[in-house]
């Protein structure tokens, strides 16, 4: 049950703020119609930051393309062990590592040099950008429907190719 006076779906509480829903509005779209990272690297994150949050909309959320781009039930139930299950490829797992600092740890992520120079050998610093940019979207709004309970039973299903 929501925590404030609205209905309980993925967006009528933005409406509570007209002037500033349209920002987060505008980033969620860039987040998933304008990313050019890979989906399973774009899913992994995605994923582990739902996870991190407990926002269940966001852990329940799949792609309409899922079958296409081998993103079966074993992808979403190994997230948490990322670095040890053998379906997920270097990238995937530096996304999941990143997106798990990210969400728990930011200031250790950021002194990791270790991780930084495996990050950079793998992405490009524009595919960097692109990740932040999606993770900042994740974390925040994520959070924010988990705390005031918003959403929480809705059903989503996102596809690139509408989006594009």
């Amino acid at each position: 049950m929501p925590r404030i006076n609205v209905t309980d779906d993925l967006g009528s509480w933005m409406s509570l703020q007209p002037d500033m829903a349209p920002g987060l509005v505008a980033l969620s779209d860039a987040v998933y119609a304008k990313s050019k990272l890979p989906l399973r690297v774009h899913e992994i994150a995605r994923m582990r930051i739902a996870l991190a949050n407990g926002c269940e909309v966001c852990r329940n959320a799949r792609y309409a393309e899922a079958a296409e781009e081998k993103l079966d039930e074993a992808f979403y139930r190994n997230v948490l062990d990322w670095p040890n299950w053998s379906g997920y490829n270097t990238r995937e797992r530096l996304a999941a590592e990143y997106a798990e600092g990210y969400a728990q740890d930011h200031l250790g992520l950021r002194e990791d040099n270790e991780f930084w120079l495996r990050f950079r050998e793998n992405f490009s610093d524009a595919e960097i950008v692109d990740l932040v940019l999606c993770c900042t979207l994740w974390l925040g709004a994520g959070r924010t429907m988990r705390v005031l309970d918003v959403g929480q039973t809705c059903s989503l299903t996102m596809s690139r190719k509408a989006a594009a």
